[in-house]
């Protein structure tokens, strides 16, 4: 599978960490930044969004976002159409977002997991998969709420 990455500063440590670990399960890992931990001006929507854009664009198929709480940045994410994104601190809930929300986005919290905790998750992340079934009539909802409240520039 093809993954994207996305971090500010707080993140690029664990960023890094993830990308080996997930090239070790036989992924290839395409970043799209932050490199510098030392760069504070930095800001993580920006890195949200890139991710969520290149799954949009199909570039990649998942991605994986990281600021101090991943919190800001999954927010970010989530705006961008066809983007779910789930912030876990654990991997019980990191398969449950796959197997149940069909989440294309895990995001972590570089200050809130350390790195082998980090590992757990994204490998509950990715080696899980969507159930459908009734979980696809609820993912459905989400889109349709998404597509209610999106606006829709003017050709």
């Amino acid at each position: 599978m093809k993954i994207g990455f996305g971090c500010d500063h707080a993140g690029v440590e664990l960023k890094l960490a993830l990308m080996e670990f997930l090239k070790e399960m036989g992924h290839e890992c395409v970043d799209y930044g932050n490199y510098d931990p030392n760069d504070r001006a930095d800001d993580y929507p920006e890195f949200g969004r890139k991710v969520g854009e290149a799954i949009m664009r199909g570039e990649v198929e998942k991605g994986v976002l990281i600021c101090g709480t991943g919190v800001g940045i999954s927010l970010a994410a989530n705006k961008i159409p066809g983007i779910r994104a789930c912030v876990c601190s654990e991997p019980y809930s990191a398969r449950l977002s796959v197997q149940h929300n069909n989440a294309n986005i895990i995001s972590l919290g570089a200050r809130v997991v350390g790195r082998e905790l980090a590992k757990d998750i994204v490998a509950a992340f990715f080696n899980a998969e969507f159930e459908g079934e009734r979980h696809a009539r609820r993912v459905q909802m989400i889109t349709d709420i998404e597509e209610t409240y999106s606006i829709h520039p003017k050709d």
